[in-house]
């Protein structure tokens, strides 16, 4: 199939715009007039990647998610349910997606095989877990894990913002009065420092020199600050060896390290107990769960686990001879291997160390404002008595 881009209008007489697989200009056109559209323009899209574009909110995937579980509840037909999604729903990509999953149904598709022709949209394992529940006849148990899995993810995502935005907004402020400072102020400075002939102290010294090395290196450092992040993100994409220390770094950083930790141990343990209790293998939902981990370190210590359970070790005992995962998992998993509930006790620990993330970042809160602060007034102390130190040596030097 193509994907098009392609330019409408609808009943109203507006034009409406976006992109929409089939696989010709007629098929396009068909496929329009189920949407109410009438086909004014369309040319070919190939650059876009098969499956949509990547984009779409997860708040827009979380309300696919429900409103497909309430219709399964209420029996209403998958061909109807997905239709009356794309008839309503306001985000162009999801709606053309929803269109294609329609298209693909009536083909003869199942579900799972229709999300999985979307990569970009629905992961690997989004579309297990459906999958899954299409086999044991509980989808709609399933989408309403998935739903709140996706509101638990945004939750974390919400979480770890909110360390990010105050340093953020503070540095920035914080950097943009001293580049001022250096590039407009410090040269009058001291130009009337160097027109007295006085010994300067040094740190007056340090900030002139600051000031001219911007001055007059200003644009190479800038070139230089660019092609380190650049060689940095090509290094990350190539090296395997160096992404897996870069990775393994971030874990080791104090605080921001152990919440970064915390945060994919509580994603992972709450969708591995999901894909469990769906039906999924132990191995298969492991292998699942490494996509979502995103971090190469703890990724290769999951793959050591799940070759050490398909050599026959128990669950608990492959988790508690990697030192990637804290005694904690270990514990909660030999009781849930003893009781028989694997997937509750993998819960269990999914929701503590969300509580655990919740209290940490509180914690880091309140602390960052206190430090940033005190950062900010030493920065500026320095500044001041920079500037003031040479000017009250001059005063008192004068001769009234």
């Amino acid at each position: 199939m193509t994907r098009f881009r392609y330019r409408a209008a609808d009943a109203h007489g507006q034009l409406r715009e976006g992109e929409l697989e089939a696989h010709h200009v007629d098929d396009l056109d068909l496929r329009l007039r189920r949407l109410g559209l009438d086909l004014i323009r369309a040319t070919p899209a190939s650059r876009t990647p098969r499956g949509g574009r990547r984009g779409v909110p997860r708040r827009e995937l979380i309300n696919f998610c429900f409103h497909l579980e309430q219709c399964q509840r209420a029996g209403v037909p998958i061909l109807e349910s997905l239709a009356d999604m794309r008839d309503s729903t306001p985000h162009p990509v999801l709606r053309d997606t929803l269109g294609a999953l329609v298209d693909g149904i009536q083909g003869g598709l199942s579900l799972s095989r229709a999300l999985e022709r979307h990569p970009a949209l629905f992961d690997g394992v989004f579309v297990s877990l459906v999958r899954a529940g299409e086999q044991a006849g509980q989808l709609p148990t399933v989408l309403h894990a998935l739903a709140e899995g996706l509101k638990r993810d945004d939750e974390l995502a919400a979480f770890a913002r909110r360390i990010a935005i105050y340093p953020a907004i503070v540095g920035t402020v914080i950097a943009a009065a001293l580049v001022v400072a250096l590039l407009y102020v410090v040269p009058e400075l001291a130009r009337l420092f160097h027109a007295t002939g006085q010994p300067l102290p040094l740190q007056t010294r340090l900030l002139i020199g600051l000031s001219n090395l911007l001055i007059d290196h200003g644009r190479l450092l800038a070139v230089l600050a660019l092609a380190a992040v650049a060689a940095l993100r090509f290094a990350l994409a190539t090296r395997p060896d160096f992404r897996r220390w870069y990775d393994s770094a971030q874990l080791a950083l104090p605080v921001l390290g152990e919440i970064r930790r915390k945060i994919i141990l509580a994603r992972f343990t709450a969708l591995f107990a999901m894909m469990y209790g769906a039906g999924i293998t132990i191995v298969d939902a492991l292998a699942a769960a490494e996509g979502v981990v995103g971090n190469t370190a703890l990724r290769a210590a999951l793959q050591r686990i799940a070759d050490a359970i398909g050599d026959g070790r128990r669950v608990s005992d492959a988790f508690a001879d990697t030192p990637a995962f804290p005694p904690l998992v270990a514990r909660m998993l030999r009781v849930g291997e003893h009781t028989g509930a694997l997937d509750t006790a993998l819960a269990n620990v999914g929701y503590f160390y969300e509580r655990d993330v919740r209290e940490a970042i509180a914690r880091v809160q309140a602390s960052l404002e206190p430090a940033l602060t005190l950062l900010l007034g030493g920065l500026l102390l320095w500044v001041m008595s920079a500037v003031l130190l040479p000017v009250y040596d001059l005063a008192t030097r004068m001769k009234l």
